[in-house]
């Protein structure tokens, strides 16, 4: 599983819908499982720490948050290099509504499932 939060800025929910839509569509065609792209409605901020802070999130901008399910590691990184090529792909520096600068992401290995 890979997943990432980082910051959209507000006004761009429906820019980042669109991308998160091409992406969720290539990601499915080369072998994940499925795929979930959140916008943030209740992400408070903390004391200590919070997804704001992890991402260093400009104050207008809003947290989001997704994943990507696999059914294994070795099928990611296969699916990976095919993806970067896909010419469907948004190109790197292009007017993106995420900034890779306020992203935080990573891969994880489930260790409780429950439910659908």
């Amino acid at each position: 599983m890979q997943g990432y939060v980082a910051s959209a800025p507000s006004g761009k929910r429906d820019a980042y819908r669109d991308m998160c839509s091409t992406m969720a569509a290539i990601a499915v065609e080369y072998g994940a499982l499925r795929t979930l792209d959140c916008w943030g409605d209740d992400v408070p901020d903390g004391d200590i720490t919070d997804f704001r802070r992890a991402v260093n999130a400009p104050q207008d901008d809003t947290i989001v948050f997704g994943f990507v399910e696999w059914s294994s590691r070795e099928e990611f990184e296969a699916a990976m290099p095919k993806m970067h090529a896909d010419k469907r792909m948004p190109a790197p520096g292009s007017d993106m509504p995420i900034d890779g600068k306020h992203m935080i992401y990573g891969g994880f290995v489930p260790v409780v499932t429950m439910g659908a």
